[in-house]
């Protein structure tokens, strides 16, 4: 069965020569693009790109697909464009980007306020060249941008702190804490079993550079759940303590699901921000955004 997207990345390669700005431009990794060429090899029965020491060379099968497909996909790539614009103007269709980690705490509001998003999940450089290159139109990240093209706004804060099971005794914690012994809480801390959305355990790298003025903690995380919210509805069920962004902590704590083990004055806050490109049509709909955001941050 033909494969839409074979042709698209045959198309980017060809243009770009180049496996790695094809994946640059069609925002997937190189190895997916590799792959879909591969396998449009196979279905034509011919192979279309020689390597060379930079990048890659259309074979003349390559050259004739190209003068084949190219007229045909570039008029479908519009009929894609322009029936998108057209139910962006219906239906108010909009596209959202932000981190996988905040989208139950801060993307999931949006929900209630529009009738039709689509949502996509990437870092804060990834999401920035969508919004830059207007792929996407709106984008909510924790990294400040110096853009001139690029509308960006803050919309709150949110603070890393420390949560636990609600069985976790704490006294003896909050005694070392009030004392400011901060060998005797690194040694509670050690103690604990830990929670992490990621092996390269980042938050608790950060925390502890900005608590214990350490780069590197000794803690090890004895679970690595990929996805923050759902690392923190697995700890309310079970023992241990977890770093988190307070947001997403919110509501579990307020359910008494979760417990606040340490809020520490020394971490400090991040900003979040609402992106998009400059765009007229899109204006009333980044205050929307923006009204709902700074709600849920306040």
């Amino acid at each position: 069965m033909v494969n839409l997207e074979w042709y698209r990345t045959f198309k980017s390669v060809y243009k770009n020569g180049n496996f790695s700005l094809a994946a640059k431009e069609l925002f997937i990794s190189q190895p997916a693009v590799s792959q879909q060429i591969v396998m449009l090899e196979a279905h034509v029965g011919y192979k279309l790109f020689n390597r060379k020491s930079k990048g890659v060379e259309p074979t003349e099968y390559a050259k004739l697909l190209n003068n084949l497909i190219i007229d045909a996909l570039d008029r479908l790539e519009n009929v894609e464009n322009g029936f998108r614009a057209k139910a962006f103007n219906a239906n108010r269709l909009l596209t959202v980007g932000i981190s996988r980690h905040l989208m139950s705490s801060i993307g999931s509001s949006l929900i209630s306020k529009f009738d039709f998003i689509d949502f996509t999940f990437h870092t804060n450089d990834a999401l920035f060249d969508l919004v830059n290159s207007k792929k996407l139109d709106f984008a909510i990240g924790t990294k400040k941008f110096d853009t001139f093209d690029t509308i960006q706004k803050k919309v709150g804060d949110i603070k890393q702190v420390i949560v636990g099971s609600t069985d976790i005794d704490i006294s003896v914690l909050k005694t070392k804490i009030k004392n400011k012994d901060f060998l005797g809480i690194e040694n509670w801390m050690n103690e604990q079993k830990w929670y992490s959305h990621d092996a390269g355990i980042p938050h608790i790298k950060l925390f502890w550079l900005h608590v214990f003025a350490k780069k590197r903690p000794s803690i090890v995380a004895n679970y690595i759940i990929p996805s923050e919210y759902e690392m923190l509805e697995i700890l309310s069920k079970n023992n241990g303590v977890a770093i988190t962004w307070n947001v997403n902590a919110k509501n579990l704590l307020g359910e008494k699901k979760l417990k606040l083990i340490w809020n520490s004055k020394e971490m400090p806050s991040t900003e979040v921000f609402l992106l998009s490109g400059k765009n007229n049509n899109l204006s009333s709909v980044f205050q929307d955004i923006e009204m709902e955001l700074k709600g849920v941050l306040s």
